[in-house]
């Protein structure tokens, strides 16, 4: 081995070993801290808690502007979050300069932060500065606005229900639904994935409740045509059928171990994250099947959404016994919301559902950046003294990179 060769090798070697000494160090104080305040409970993890949050299309005036953005970041370090989960896909465009965008037809512009910066690009860098993790967030999935210009210009990809109609409302206003059976729609998400695992040193990627579609949908003569050909039958009337649901439940996992895989081969390093409704609603409502995703292994990261107005509620939830089945094989956390600009939270609340987690053995994310304390019912220095208040102790995931 060539001396160069044999001192980075080295270097790579000592890293490691640091690592594992602070990573140990770091255990044994949380050893003493429980010994000397036998009241805290915090049960075994896999992995350091997962302490996140969403930064969202509300954030824009924070993440596109270089200062504001490094402010944010310095804090949440400061408060010892350790992972950021940035938006960028959305309303059928993305947040970042892209080549297939504009290659497929439909992003016409290239969003660029306020100083000309790539936005992604710059909180990737200050958030590995500040030891976060950062895992791009695919928020739409197969969703888009109907007067997108996806929309517009591929309406062969969009599913539909029986009768035909094609729109849906949901918290993101009225859209329309990709078709997740269709090849070409299949792909469009994969490149996109894969564009910005190459253009960007992400630690992963993350899809959420959207990686779906509505029970009703699966109309579409595509579809239609699939299934005749597979079943020899044509799809029930009833879009509530079980196999009928089966049947779109398995073609769903079906796309999301190839992205899987594409993902895998792209940096076997990368986090394939998911954040879902609870079970109950994703299978029975949106054909997502992510109990079994979690069987087969497809998911390295499971965050709930479970935004519960409620402390009973939200216990119940992350009792359940797929979380904590989950919760044995991989880092699982659950979604908190922290407000919407029209429904603020207050910090009790989530103090409350942030300990009940902790107690379940669950990470959290919070739901989003600007409502942790900028759009709140409290001061902002109370607000982020009870966050300090939480993470009382580092939890850095940075080892994962």
């Amino acid at each position: 081995m060539a001396k160069s060769s044999w001192r980075s090798h080295f270097s790579k070697q000592t890293v490691r070993i640091l690592k594992s000494i602070s990573l140990m160090v770091l255990g044994i104080g949380l050893t003493i801290l429980l010994s000397a305040y036998p009241g805290i409970a915090i049960p075994p993890q896999l992995s350091p808690e997962i302490r996140g949050v969403w930064m969202t299309t509300n954030d824009s005036d924070i993440v596109r502007d270089h200062a504001k953005l490094q402010e944010a970041v310095n804090q949440l370090a400061r408060l010892n979050f350790n992972t950021i989960y940035p938006v960028v896909w959305n309303s059928g465009y993305v947040f970042y300069p892209s080549g297939i965008a504009q290659a497929k037809g439909f992003q016409p512009f290239i969003r660029r932060g306020l100083q000309g910066q790539d936005v992604l690009a710059d909180l990737i860098t200050q958030s590995h500065q500040k030891g976060l993790l950062v895992i791009p967030w695919f928020e739409f999935g197969f969703m888009a606005p109907p007067s997108s210009e996806l929309a517009l210009n591929h309406p062969q990809w969009l599913t539909s229900r029986q009768d035909g109609s094609l729109t849906w409302e949901g918290v993101a206003g009225e859209v329309v639904w990709l078709n997740p059976f269709h090849p070409q729609v299949q792909q469009l998400i994969i490149d996109l994935v894969i564009e910005v695992m190459t253009q960007y040193q992400g630690d992963g990627i993350q899809f959420d409740d959207h990686l779906s579609l509505p029970i009703e949908f699966g109309y579409d003569p595509y579809t239609i045509k699939l299934y005749q050909q597979e079943m020899k039958a044509s799809p029930p009337s009833n879009p509530k059928d079980e196999a009928w649901v089966r049947w779109r439940a398995n073609k769903i996992t079906e796309f999301v171990e190839k992205l899987r895989k594409a993902v895998k081969e792209k940096n076997p390093k990368a986090i394939f994250s998911i954040a879902p409704n609870p079970y109950h609603t994703a299978y029975n409502s949106h054909l997502q099947d992510w109990v079994g995703w979690v069987k087969k292994n497809l998911v390295d990261e499971l965050i709930v959404q479970i935004y519960r107005p409620d402390l009973p509620s939200f216990v119940r939830e992350i009792t359940k016994a797929e979380i904590q089945e989950a919760r044995s094989k991989i880092p699982t956390g659950v979604g908190i919301l922290t407000g919407l600009r029209n429904r603020p939270i207050g910090m009790n609340q989530i103090q409350a559902k942030v300990q009940a987690a902790r107690q379940n053995g669950l990470g959290f994310s919070f739901f989003f950046y600007e409502s942790l304390w900028d759009e709140a019912p409290e001061p902002i220095q109370e607000r982020q003294s009870k966050f300090q208040s939480l993470f009382y102790y580092p939890a850095s995931r940075a080892f994962l990179r």
